[in-house]
């Protein structure tokens, strides 16, 4: 079964990939990384038709460059710099840094390895083509397409009929059913609805001529792990600043658990609680983690309704409206939803990452406030990083 081509754009990506990539561009092009593939769902196997299907897309992705038209509007964004914009012109995927194949257990193996300013970009790409190879070859594409139609009306009835009264943007890129549907969904809640904010996929935002979303993800701050000269229980402290100095202030929604929101908070000091318009939660307790941070902007005399409160966690949208209720007469609150606009199917969405893993040669970690998310491939380096951060959070009560 031969599919049409999966990724036609090199804006069909996330944001937050051209903010990070910028930030490494002007300050770090002297890092290499790999990143490295995971299904998390039990009993999922790629066959072999699948795996040449996902290299034959990657061959194709690889033959990809920014048209024109596409750097204009990255140029139009207020914090994307010319010059950045002129690299991205030379830019292009490059096929060597990618491979993709199953090992001896039938497990799909992906590696990207080089350049982090490049190696960076593929991993929104390579998801979009492994989710979407696996859901047309594997079922009834048509049938699954139905279902997701019901399930998305029936979301845009809730929408506009006051059973969700929250505002969210649109973050299904790396999880959608196929680029078809994740184009249908954005068209039809930005403009069937007045929720839908934004999408953080940057080329249906120029499409539709709405906001592209998003600031950094974890791998920005897990980078700082491979750079000698920095102690790995300050890589946050590094990372703001770096992301302040190329922003000035602006596109400024901190991500808090990289190695564990307590620890962030020892590096979000009251400089970088004004310097930021907020913060995202990605892991643990979603209300526990907001009464944290509403009490810690509080510790420094700011008002957090003045600040955002961003949740993006495996959200559905029951979930985001009792979030909505129960914080917005404390906080700004806004929403990323990803699977649960993009793949919201009769069959289970695949879970599926592709992580950072080393930097320099030197591994690198997530730890997350959900314990059962982080992932590395260096077990003793991710028990020094634990080490690392406890040692850091006891020294710092302790001096209290």
């Amino acid at each position: 079964m031969k599919l049409e081509p999966i990724v036609v754009s090199l804006l069909d990506t996330d944001l937050y990939k051209f903010n990070m990539d910028q930030v490494i561009f002007h300050k770090h092009t002297d890092l290499c990384g790999q990143y490295y593939f995971k299904c998390r769902n039990k009993g999922v196997v790629f066959t072999p038709e699948m795996v040449q299907e996902i290299n034959d897309q990657i061959d194709h992705l690889c033959s990809l460059t920014f048209k024109k038209e596409e750097l204009d509007y990255l140029r139009s964004i207020r914090f994307i710099k010319d010059d950045y914009v002129e690299f991205l012109r030379l830019w292009h995927p490059i096929r060597d840094y990618v491979t993709a194949e199953l090992d001896a257990n039938g497990e799909l193996n992906i590696v990207v390895d080089g350049p982090l300013f490049s190696a960076m970009q593929f991993e929104i790409y390579l998801l979009e083509i492994v989710n979407e190879v696996y859901f047309r070859m594997k079922f009834d594409y048509e049938k699954l397409r139905k279902s997701a139609e019901e399930r998305l009306d029936a979301k845009i009835k809730a929408l506009n009929d006051g059973t969700y009264t929250f505002k969210f943007a649109e973050f299904g890129c790396r999880r959608r059913l196929s680029r078809e549907w994740e184009d249908v969904v954005v068209k039809r809640l930005v403009t069937e609805t007045k929720s839908c904010v934004g999408t953080s996929n940057v080329y249906l935002a120029m499409k539709y001529n709405v906001t592209p979303i998003g600031t950094y993800a974890h791998e920005f701050v897990q980078m700082y792990q491979g750079i000698d000269s920095i102690p790995l229980a300050y890589t946050n402290h590094y990372a703001m600043k770096d992301w302040y100095d190329e922003y000035d202030g602006d596109n400024g929604t901190a991500l808090t658990d990289t190695i564990t929101t307590d620890l962030f908070l020892k590096d979000f000091n009251r400089s970088m609680v004004n310097n930021y318009t907020g913060v995202r939660h990605d892991s643990g307790d979603p209300y526990e983690w907001g009464e944290k941070i509403i009490a810690h902007y509080r510790k420094y005399g700011v008002d957090p309704a003045t600040k955002l409160l961003l949740f993006s966690d495996s959200l559905d949208f029951d979930r985001a409206q009792k979030l909505h209720e129960y914080f917005c007469s404390k906080s700004k609150v806004s929403f990323g939803i990803g699977t649960f606009c993009s793949n919201d199917t009769e069959e289970d969405a695949l879970n599926i990452v592709i992580k950072l893993q080393y930097v320099n040669g030197r591994p690198v970690a997530k730890l997350s406030d959900t314990p059962g998310k982080a992932m590395c491939r260096d077990e003793e380096y991710l028990e020094y990083l634990k080490s690392s951060v406890e040692f850091r959070l006891k020294r710092e009560q302790d001096k209290k």
